[in-house]
């Protein structure tokens, strides 16, 4: 990595570590600098927790979730969005491409609609997510059609399928507590985020990262046609499954805990590539810091922008949209 491109990664990973604290601050609750750092020096202090115990429960069981869930599913939705667009060759590719946010949004409504509680919707949302992108891969197994062709047709026929499933199940809900429940959790918040959440969304987003991440340079080989990369000793076909188990685990333990969260996984690697080129030894690490801070930055004006919390999937397509027309316009080229 050259010094141009290292200073830009210390930036963005400064600016992560700068939104990451800041978001303790900011809420309905006012919480001061001394009091944050009270607590978190709670166990050396002799007074302990004494004055500051509404600010531990601020802190520790509201703010904390969800400045760590924001963090790890903006990671985890633009390095997906970034694996996928160079796996398809495509830049109009997003993490939903092969059905899981479809297959996870009709688990929430189906375990909305069958009264499941918080936990069992969660589960049932992950286990669909992952189910609908199985299936998608399943049926372009059996396809007479070029393999990427068929794996994002099937994809989409995946997705359609699971969209209507949605639509079903919102038709026959109790329209007074089940639909609005549907319909919000739909729109994408973290509101109902919890310290006990953490490691389910947690442990299948490291799972996936860290593959990608430690694979990345050849994630490049994935962009040229299938004869050269062969011609470089590379297994395509095992690599393009790593790339959809990761990427898929991702975005279905994103889509569990936060809902339905758009244009994260399409516009964020866009921004990296304008700032580190197409490189995916340098796009993939600025696609975890950068998703981090953008949904960390995102949720803070969830909270506090408007008397009632706004969700996430309305914020990110009023800032989405207008970017990717930019980058229509502009044809998206790199900066870097």
């Amino acid at each position: 990595m050259t010094k141009k491109y290292r200073r830009r990664m210390i930036v963005l990973g400064l600016v992560f570590l700068t939104v990451l604290p800041a978001s303790f601050f900011l809420g309905r609750y006012s919480v001061s600098a001394g009091s944050l750092l009270r607590i978190l020096s709670a166990p050396f202090h002799p007074a302990g927790l004494e004055g500051v115990t509404t600010e531990f429960s601020v802190i520790f069981r509201i703010r904390l979730p969800r400045v760590a869930a924001a963090a790890l599913v903006g990671a985890a939705l633009s390095t997906a969005g970034a694996a996928y667009q160079g796996m398809f060759r495509n830049p109009m590719v997003s993490p939903d491409i092969l059905g899981a946010s479809s297959g996870a949004g009709f688990g929430a409504a189906l375990g909305i609609f069958l009264s499941f509680g918080y936990l069992g919707v969660t589960v049932s949302a992950f286990l669909f997510g992952l189910g609908a992108v199985l299936l998608a891969y399943s049926v372009s197994r059996f396809s007479r059609l070029e393999g990427t062709l068929s794996l994002v047709l099937a994809g989409v026929m995946i997705s359609s399928l699971f969209t209507a499933c949605t639509s079903f199940i919102k038709l026959i809900a109790d329209a007074q507590d089940q639909l609005p429940a549907i319909t919000y959790w739909l729109m994408g918040s973290l509101a109902s985020a919890k310290l006990e959440d953490l490691p389910f969304v947690a442990a299948p987003v490291v799972i996936g990262l860290v593959p990608l991440f430690l694979l990345r340079w050849r994630v490049n080989v994935l962009t040229t046609e299938d004869d050269e990369a062969q011609s470089l000793g590379i297994n395509t076909g095992r690599l393009r499954l790593t790339v959809i188990v990761c990427a898929t685990m991702m975005t279905a333990a994103s889509v569990a805990v936060s809902g339905m969260i758009a244009w994260v996984g399409l516009v964020i690697p866009h921004f990296c590539r304008l700032m580190f080129g197409f490189d995916y030894r340098r796009l993939i690490p600025a696609s975890i810091l950068m998703g981090a801070a953008f949904l960390v930055v995102v949720d803070n004006v969830a909270r506090v922008a408007a008397t009632s919390e706004i969700p996430l999937g309305i914020l990110t397509s009023f800032i989405g949209a207008p970017v990717f027309v930019y980058l229509i316009l502009t044809g998206g080229e790199a900066r870097a």
